[in-house]
């Protein structure tokens, strides 16, 4: 069983994937973290994000892996665990650029397949419906206002330990919006046959709630 669930940044993709995962008893997969590790090995290599060609030719000598322990999700990049770094706002500006590369697309479709086949997964990203498990028997798209998902990124930021404005917080969710959604290859849509839900006024226990009657009706 695959559930996919896609959606823009601030909808509270990770919080309720993590949530029905460890419900559920599958494994949760962040796709949107094999990304940033591609951004972090970016950053570290000292390329610009925007450079397409040097990035294509780092991918052959790049490895990522996920693990699971205990419920949680470590990303190794060449054997090295990365997962408390990714989330900077440095590297979430630079996977934002980097997921529209096709060729990093096409780098990651098998990695992301394969975990797909170790069990039953909970997977959530941009294209999780439309273009990595398409035959998903259950799909949602969780959506929100911008304000209120500019608001819930700040006070994530803020809780890391993070500098940043709500103004700047807004304008680069906006940009990584636009990118998602205007990109080439696999554009930020809803499958067609994906259950919209609005989280702006819900509570994560509400829409988790939601996802597991519908869990519940398929099986």
């Amino acid at each position: 069983m695959i559930i996919a669930i896609d959606g823009p940044a601030g909808v509270g993709k990770s919080t309720v994937a993590r949530q029905l995962a460890s419900r559920l008893g599958y494994l949760y997969l962040d796709t949107g973290a094999l990304y940033r590790a591609v951004a972090w090995r970016t950053l570290r290599s000292g390329i610009d994000p925007t450079d397409s060609k040097q990035i294509s030719a780092l991918l052959p000598a790049l490895s990522i892996q996920m693990l699971f322990q205990n419920g949680a999700m470590l990303v190794l990049v060449n054997d090295v665990d990365v997962t408390n770094e990714l989330r900077t706002p440095d590297v979430t500006a630079a996977a934002s650029i980097v997921s529209a590369i096709p060729a990093v697309r096409e780098w990651l479709l098998p990695v992301q397949r394969q975990i797909g086949q170790r069990g039953s997964v909970v997977a959530e990203g941009r294209d999780i419906g439309t273009k990595i498990f398409p035959s998903a028997p259950i799909k949602f798209f969780l959506e929100a206002d911008a304000t209120v998902r500019a608001e819930r990124r700040h006070r994530e930021l803020v809780a890391a330990g993070h500098h940043a404005s709500m103004e700047k917080t807004y304008q680069d969710l906006s940009g990584r919006d636009e990118r998602d959604r205007t990109r080439a290859v696999a554009p930020l849509v809803p499958a067609a046959d994906a259950r919209l839900i609005d989280t702006s006024s819900l509570r994560i226990e509400d829409v988790v709630e939601q996802m597991l009657a519908a869990v519940a009706a398929v099986s």
